[in-house]
């Protein structure tokens, strides 16, 4: 059988994942559990577990999609604007960094900012930075 049939994508994710996936704390996960801002559902161990769908709800995952094939979403730690120039820094969900040189413009228009999720897009030399 071709390795390709063994990949299944990941549809639930513990509290800690999905807490890191979203970039915020376990206790703020939990807070917005108690306060119904985020849908869970318990284990046999009573434990938290939130779907990979609602994950994708709370980061605004759209349908949008580029045709690079290489995407690595993560979090915005820093943004630093130099006149017509910015520099985007992302931590990817997977343990790396990338930091991107885009214009002041599109860190206006994406709304970018420290905190916030965002994908960054690898094709060939350029890395485009996508906000979430």
């Amino acid at each position: 059988m071709p390795w390709y049939r063994w990949i299944v994508p990941r549809t639930v994710y513990t509290a800690s994942e999905a807490a890191k996936r979203l970039g915020i704390s376990l206790d703020t996960l939990r807070r917005w559990d108690r306060e119904g801002r985020i849908k869970t559902t318990r284990d046999s161990g009573n434990r938290r577990l939130v779907s990979a769908k609602e994950i994708d709800r709370l980061r605004g995952e759209r349908d949008v999609h580029f045709s690079a094939r290489n995407r690595l979403s993560g979090t915005v730690t820093e943004v630093k604007v130099d006149g017509l120039i910015a520099q985007v820094e992302l931590v990817v969900d997977d343990p790396a960094r990338v930091v991107a040189i885009v214009t002041a413009d599109a860190v206006e228009e994406l709304g970018l900012e420290p905190g916030m999720p965002a994908t960054a897009v690898v094709k060939a030399t350029s890395v485009m930075v996508q906000g979430s």
